[in-house]
């Protein structure tokens, strides 16, 4: 008989809610429900829009602050390195006053660092406020999956975790767009302060959202018992460490697996082609584009299938799709070829991607679903920042001969480089995707907050759930 773990791999069918089905749970959503999906989709947005705005600017900031593009790469590398600073403050700020202000006070935050980047006269200083941008920059991704996933109705929750994903793809595309449109002409430091003005807009949406209605239940209930709140939630986050940290440890394994996957697919994508292919920068600019349209397209197939396979097993297809095109990918010269395997290699990664922020909520300890999956996250990131790093050095090693203008030429192999590197780094996801947890359907909204006695605990469910994964039955009649 095959082990547990592989039996596992398909879920139980989950308890559907009284208007079962995909369609039903769409027509019963509220407009708070949607709205609290849609101000975590625009903050991941914002944050891919933030981020983006260095690498996308790499050339004009060296020629600003008279350093070398490796100089100037250090400061994406010291955002990588705060981020799970943030994740950590930010998710225990979350998890214990509520989603609503701690994701406000985040996103501006965030605005002001990035206003306050296009402001800066020396690199020092460039180099200051982007470590301080990574703490603030670590946060937004767990409350805003956190904020996103828990009001939606359980059969709804992989589509969403698959759409919700995809927003960074998208923020990186606005800011490729932003960039090609504007700081040509008005130069980089526009980039920073439209981004700064986008983010700021998303904190002020979000003010206009309500709170959970759980987190404000509870809250007052917790007021009228006089409990200590604080005193609580030190006290269940030991309880929980000490239950979960090998499920931390795991996560943790997870995360860097897949952030290698992703890092090492697209971080030095544009200069494969342009080195190895011997492509244009215009070229290899509309093959990564075409790249991010499959991304988009896998993470929310994906999302949505793992509904009804499972978590685990989606993510596993999908990789193995990775192993599939990785030949498309890397082996043809021609740009219709590649630009083909750069769409399909991107449904495989961020297919798989799609999946995990749904996969990481359910998998988390309950009460703590926002300093969780961020924290796992945000390490994961910031051990897989050496990606490009790993890549370039063995494209520095491993020489192939092209032909430029006829003329033999001997170059960097990033083709051979990559698909060894993601090959290896596919089969690590698959190994530790599949002998991984997997909570498919959870009820995770329905348990205590972690400020409850208890909340630590997974079996603490709220003592009056007040707050249900689809809408009660006096909103569904009067609507």
């Amino acid at each position: 008989m095959a082990p547990r773990f592989l039996r596992s791999l398909i879920p139980r069918r989950e308890k559907r809610a009284p208007n079962g089905g995909t369609l039903a749970a769409l027509k019963s959503l509220t407009w708070v429900q949607s709205a609290q999906f849609w101000v975590g989709w625009l903050a991941w947005t914002c944050d891919a829009i933030d981020f983006f705005a260095v690498s996308l600017t790499v050339s004009s900031l060296a020629k600003q602050f008279g350093e070398t593009v490796p100089d100037i790469t250090t400061a994406i590398t010291l955002t990588l390195l705060f981020r799970p600073v943030g994740a950590i403050i930010f998710g225990i700020l979350s998890d214990r006053f509520g989603r609503k202000w701690p994701l406000i006070f985040n996103l501006v935050l965030c605005s002001i660092l990035e206003l306050g980047t296009g402001f800066v006269q020396t690199f020092p200083q460039f180099l200051a406020v982007r470590a301080l941008f990574g703490i603030a920059m670590g946060g937004i991704w767990g409350l805003s999956s956190s904020s996103a996933l828990e009001n939606l109705p359980v059969e709804l929750r992989g589509l969403a975790s698959g759409i919700l994903q995809q927003a960074y793809v998208v923020g990186t595309i606005f800011s490729a767009v932003i960039n090609l449109t504007l700081v040509a002409e008005h130069g980089w430091r526009l980039l920073f302060w439209t981004a700064a003005g986008i983010t700021c807009f998303a904190a002020v949406i979000r003010s206009l959202v309500p709170e959970s209605p759980f987190f404000l239940h509870v809250k007052e209930q917790e007021k009228a018992k006089g409990t200590n709140t604080s005193q609580n939630f030190l006290r269940q986050t030991r309880e929980m460490l000490k239950l979960h940290w090998p499920l931390c440890i795991y996560a943790v394994l997870l995360m860097t697996g897949f952030n290698f996957l992703s890092h090492g697919s697209q971080d030095l994508y544009p200069t494969y082609l342009q080195v190895t292919k011997g492509f244009s920068d215009h070229d290899a600019t509309v093959a990564t584009i075409i790249g991010n349209c499959g991304a988009i397209a896998g993470g929310v197939i994906a999302g949505a299938v793992s509904q009804y396979i499972g978590r685990r097993l989606t993510i596993v297809i999908f990789v193995l799709l990775i192993g599939v095109f990785i030949p498309l990918w890397v082996l043809p010269s021609s740009f219709s070829a590649l630009s083909a395997g750069a769409f399909c290699i991107q449904v495989g990664v961020q297919g798989a991607w799609g999946v995990i922020p749904i996969q990481l909520a359910e998998m988390s300890p309950p009460a703590f679903r926002a300093t969780f999956p961020g924290v796992a996250y945000q390490i994961g990131n910031m051990i897989s920042a050496a990606s490009s790093q790993i890549e370039a050095t063995g494209g520095a090693n491993l020489q192939t001969t092209i032909l430029v203008n006829g003329v033999p030429k001997q170059v960097a192999n990033y083709a051979t480089v990559q698909a060894i590197f993601i090959g290896a780094i596919a089969i690590f996801v698959l190994i530790i995707t599949i002998i991984g947890p997997e909570n498919h359907g959870s009820h995770f909204e329905n348990h205590k907050a972690a400020f409850e006695e208890g909340g630590g605990r997974d079996d603490a469910v709220a003592d009056n759930i007040s707050q249900t994964s689809y809408p009660v039955v006096d909103e569904k009649n009067s609507a």
